[in-house]
């Protein structure tokens, strides 16, 4: 009986822990535009939204090469049709790093970042 109950436990608290992650991920969510423009990305700086006031858009699918750009930035994929981007650690967008969907926004260190690019 007790070897039951532990076995419950365990399974009740990887339920919790799945749950859990499940709600992050949708959470990351975007609700609006925030003053980015639909079929753009765009840049914020800090962990916020800067009063729906990017800094940086990007348009154009491809490598966009960036500088001088330092510490935690708030990037927001509004780009349609399923379109991806992607940051990078080299210039010229090679040494990419994972896909941020369309409607998701991520925030995110940029200071190892030289360079994004927007696939469809």
């Amino acid at each position: 009986m007790r070897k039951i109950k532990m076995i419950r436990t365990a399974a009740a608290l990887a339920l919790a822990v799945g749950t859990m992650t499940t709600l992050t991920a949708t959470q990351a969510q975007a609700a609006s535009s925030h003053g980015c423009q639909s079929g753009y990305v765009c840049m914020y700086p800090g962990a916020g939204w800067n009063n729906d006031r990017p800094t940086h858009t990007f348009y154009t699918y491809g490598a966009h090469n960036l500088s001088n750009m330092y510490g935690t930035y708030r990037i927001f994929n509004n780009q349609t049709g399923g379109a991806t981007m992607r940051t990078c650690t080299g210039y010229n967008g090679t040494g990419c790093q994972g896909y941020l969907p369309a409607g998701w926004y991520i925030d995110k260190d940029m200071t190892p970042i030289n360079s994004i690019t927007l696939q469809p």
